[in-house]
């Protein structure tokens, strides 16, 4: 069986969307904790530690997502 370009690019995009909405998902869950916590008011919070690192995959991800699109809508 063999696989073309489109489908391995079809594939890697769905396993990012995938980690993605996990990521998302994560991200939400670690707000809600600290709207629990007290800290729901401030606007202007720095991110540390995991905050800081699910941060910063989601911008790869979404990077990455963006990137295997473009690629895949320009492949024939």
């Amino acid at each position: 069986m063999a696989f073309t370009i489109k489908d391995i690019l079809t594939i890697i995009q769905i396993v990012i969307s995938l980690l993605l909405i996990v990521v998302i998902l994560l991200q939400a869950q670690g707000e809600g904790l600290g709207v629990l916590g007290g800290q729901g008011g401030e606007f202007f919070q720095s991110k540390r530690g995991i905050e800081k690192l699910l941060f910063r995959t989601t911008i790869v991800l979404a990077s990455l997502f963006f990137v295997s699109s473009i690629i895949q809508l320009l492949i024939k």
